[in-house]
């Protein structure tokens, strides 16, 4: 059913809008679900055109994604391939009205970023506890990441001179190639202090300068994913029981400051968010441990 139609829609899609062969398959997939729920729930009429699609129908696809238990970034990611099939419809001239254009989007439930309790950190800044130069390097990744609230992307591109050591802060880009300064405490500090005197030297290959901070085993740039899999090493050794990654310690940073009564604007900064909206989702944390704190202190709570 409308099988001309939709070609010409993925063929528009090709040639006029030039997207990338792995776009238009998302989207002959998302559009071609939605027809067969037209179908489906059209079944038995004698006839049925794209022109009686109406918005009920799109609703009553979205109220059916729903049901099926698809999360809200799918039904939206869907909504969004109906709009712009329609969209295109509408231009050619085969159907007069686009019945998408008043139908909203679903919003993006906001998910709370996994993150360690303080005590969960405390246990997997233990390790590693070695004087090896691996373990010297380990130490001060996970020092600096959860000192300083890095991306892991920011992480790997720290080079020497990226760190000053005498004032105690950190220059980091983030996205957009966008820089920030970050204070880094003590305990980063001196695990900083051991990694270069005594574990980076172990790390440089003969002959060759390297300007990256942490290096591999064969003296070039740490890679993100060598980050993942060592934090994943020092999870499992902590014996924490939580599927984390990298980032977690990120997330760990910005809770653990607005648990302490850090301004929510410095939070921001410290981080590098553009907008404190994005900061804001840490807040959900913090007010529901207030929420317990109260219930349990207030005489009349």
């Amino acid at each position: 059913m409308f099988t001309d139609e939709v070609d010409s829609f993925l063929g528009y899609l090709s040639y006029e809008k030039s997207r990338s062969s792995n776009t238009i398959n998302a989207y002959a997939h998302d559009v071609q679900t939605f027809i067969d729920f037209v179908e489906d729930i059209n079944e038995g009429k004698e006839s049925y055109g794209l022109s009686d699609i109406t918005y009920l129908e799109i609703r009553a696809y979205l109220a059916d994604l729903q049901r099926k238990g698809y999360s809200r970034r799918t039904i939206a990611r869907r909504l969004a391939a109906v709009r712009a099939f329609f969209s295109f419809l509408f231009k050619k001239g085969i159907v007069s009205e686009n019945p998408a254009r008043g139908v909203k989007t679903p919003k993006e439930g906001r998910r709370i970023p996994p993150f360690l309790r303080e005590d969960e950190v405390v246990s997997l800044l233990e390790f590693p506890s070695g004087d090896t130069p691996l373990e010297l390097r380990d130490r001060a990744i996970l020092e600096t990441l959860y000192a300083a609230g890095l991306r892991v992307s920011e992480l790997v591109g720290l080079n020497l001179d990226s760190i000053d050591l005498d004032t105690g802060f950190v220059r980091a880009y983030g996205k957009g190639s966008k820089e920030r300064i970050v204070p880094i405490g003590a305990k980063a500090e001196e695990a900083l202090v051991k990694y270069l005197e005594d574990g980076r030297p172990g790390l440089v290959s003969k002959g060759r300068e390297s300007r990256a901070l942490f290096l591999n085993c064969n003296g070039t740039r740490l890679s993100q994913r060598a980050v993942q899999i060592m934090v994943n090493k020092y999870i499992e050794k902590a014996s924490i029981n939580k599927k984390i990654s990298p980032h977690a310690l990120r997330h760990s940073f910005a809770t653990h400051l607005l648990d302490h009564g850090a301004d929510l604007r410095a939070v921001q900064e410290l981080l590098g968010h553009s907008s404190v909206s994005t900061t804001q989702i840490y807040t959900h944390m913090t007010r529901k441990r207030l929420r317990v704190v109260y219930d349990k202190a207030h005489p009349r709570a």
